[in-house]
């Protein structure tokens, strides 16, 4: 394959060395070492679950694509790596002028990983169709601007720093829409842009990882760890079940999808996180897993059918109906959640609702603006554009020996 698109020779490796002189160069400057109050040696299993979850769960969640296994894994594994020390460099950054409080090294890195989520998710969106320089640039640009919207709701809206880590959802799936929606729409009759039941089975193996780490995920950080852990449980429980459910109902044949359960089943551990460590019955945890349950399952039908054709969006792994819509869900749900707990304070309960909405709109607004401006910038031609019949194609990345000619 000696096509200029697919040479990365001269780009992919000095940029990756460039970037790793940079952030081992600002290590040494800005590295805050052991001082300050690291996270308590109980939080280090749960550390360990979310990374064993962005680096298993989302690698093989992301294996959907018959033809694009190797570097769904592969590319994965690489922002993430790449992606936690610019988190971390970011957050010392942030420390260091005093935009931030030092909560430890271990909580840094902790952050870094729920932050590249993001990223991950915004991934899933444009899966296939852009070259890992892209993805490399998408991320760094994604990161810098998800911690400016973070330091918008903290400092100016007054959300509590695990609630706008959470947003992390929303930022991540209307960021990578609005990526993916500068790109060309693939074809229908390409047959790459498929899944096969190997692939299927993978990607199922990845839900299950996600499925089984995510207590964790929402619980890393929270103050009231037990509550986050028990509301996100049972939210995950009510919400594979009702995905089993419902996958039948809307089948033609009564059968079960695996879209529709490789999905749905993560919609409740989705749609819980703004409000896992709040939320003081089960039952309401419940009830909001089977609503993240049905509006991943319902949007699915109704955004792939009636919204996806008309806007020219190729949403490549179905992030929206995934992670988006479970996650406005979840948003939603936190404020009226918040109203009802202070409904005796009515004093001042009009301004918080609105600094909560306010949140989560600018959230959102700062995640479609920038990610159309990215993806602007992603097609400039010195970034080796993939022409579209080369999409979703692992063999102009990998090598094959199986396929080579010539022996």
């Amino acid at each position: 394959m000696s096509s200029n698109y697919l040479n990365f020779r001269n780009s992919v490796p000095w940029l990756i060395l460039l970037l790793e002189a940079l952030f081992i160069i600002s290590s040494y400057f800005l590295f805050l070492g052991p001082d300050g109050q690291l996270l308590p040696y109980d939080s280090y299993p749960e550390f360990q679950d979310v990374n064993h979850m962005v680096i298993f769960g989302f690698g093989f969640f992301l294996m959907v694509l018959r033809r694009y296994g190797f570097s769904s894994t592969g590319f994965n594994l690489l922002i993430i790596v790449f992606g936690v020390q610019c988190s971390v460099l970011i957050e010392d950054l942030l420390i260091f002028f005093h935009l931030e409080e030092n909560g430890g090294f271990l909580e840094s890195v902790a952050k870094a990983i729920i932050s590249m989520t993001a990223v991950i998710i915004s991934t899933g969106a444009v899966l296939g169709k852009i070259n890992l320089l892209q993805l490399i640039v998408m991320t760094l640009v994604e990161l810098i601007v998800f911690y400016v919207s973070r330091w918008i709701n903290k400092t100016f809206l007054k959300v509590d720093d695990h609630l706008s880590l959470m947003h992390v959802h929303l930022f991540g799936a209307y960021f990578g829409l609005a990526v993916t929606s500068c790109f060309p729409e693939p074809s229908p009759r390409l047959d790459k842009n498929e899944s096969t039941p190997k692939s299927d089975l993978l990607s199922m193996l990845g839900s299950v990882f996600l499925w089984v780490f995510w207590p964790s995920f929402n619980s890393l950080l929270a103050q009231s760890k037990i509550k986050a852990v028990l509301n996100t449980y049972f939210a995950l429980a009510v919400s594979a079940v009702t995905a089993f459910m419902l996958s039948a109902l809307t089948s033609k044949d009564g059968k079960f999808r695996m879209t529709h359960i490789h999905s749905a089943v993560l919609a409740g551990g989705v749609t819980i996180s703004y409000t896992a460590q709040s939320i003081s019955h089960p039952w309401i945890a419940m009830i909001l897993g089977l609503l993240g349950s049905v509006i991943t399952i319902l949007g699915s039908h109704c955004l792939q059918s009636c919204l996806n054709p008309p806007l020219k969006i190729h949403d490549t792994s179905g992030v929206h109906f995934t992670f988006g819509l479970p996650a406005v869900l979840g948003a939603l749900a936190q404020v009226v959640l918040f109203v009802i707990r202070e409904w005796t304070n009515s004093s001042s309960l009009d301004y918080l609702v609105l600094l909560h909405v306010g949140a989560f709109c600018q959230t959102i607004s700062v995640a479609l603006i920038t990610g159309f401006i990215t993806g602007s910038v992603l097609n400039i031609r010195l970034l080796k554009i993939i022409p579209v019949s080369k999409y979703f194609e692992d063999q102009f990345y990998w090598e094959f020996p199986h396929l080579a000619v010539g022996f």
